[in-house]
């Protein structure tokens, strides 16, 4: 009998873990070397996304898809903003706050928004982590979608930045 109570307690267990994902207790990259001034200039991604981080703090944002599960909406926002570079114990990340939306765009990969579907914010805030490439570069991401896919949004230094 407490073999079978322990199998039990074993594949209830599992379960419960299998929904654990690879971010869901995402710790951070360790990274705490990183500058402003290192973090300040253009960053791009995918599909015409630009961010520009300021270095008197300001940015200005082109076609940033939401984060976490926002980014299934498959709006994408333009418009300015404010940014900081903060430490916490599981390394850098920059927050970025969209503070005055000029554009909505929906992204070319989503079907036609459903007409019922809320409004994207006119107002916004991501958090990227900040990383360091192989070639010692810094490297921008969030996660978004589904938590136990894992997958990365990447924001990589503009060519010549």
């Amino acid at each position: 009998m407490r073999g079978a109570v322990v199998g039990v307690l074993m594949v209830v267990s599992a379960a419960l873990t299998a929904c654990a994902g690879p971010y869901q207790y995402y710790g951070g990259t360790g990274l705490h070397d990183a500058t402003a001034a290192e973090v300040a200039g253009g960053w791009e991604s995918v599909e015409g996304t630009r961010v520009v981080l300021r270095e008197d703090g300001s940015a200005v944002l082109e076609s940033l898809d939401g984060q976490d599960f926002d980014f299934e909406d498959g709006w994408r926002l333009s418009g300015t903003g404010t940014w900081r570079l903060a430490d916490h114990d599981g390394g850098q990340v920059v927050r970025l706050a969209l503070t005055s939306r000029t554009r909505v765009e929906q992204r070319t990969s989503v079907p036609v928004a459903d007409p019922s579907a809320a409004e994207p914010p006119s107002t916004y805030s991501w958090s990227f982590s900040v990383e360091r490439d192989q070639q010692d570069e810094l490297v921008l991401f969030f996660m978004y979608g589904d938590p136990d896919i894992g997958n990365m949004y990447v924001m990589s230094r503009e060519p010549g930045a």
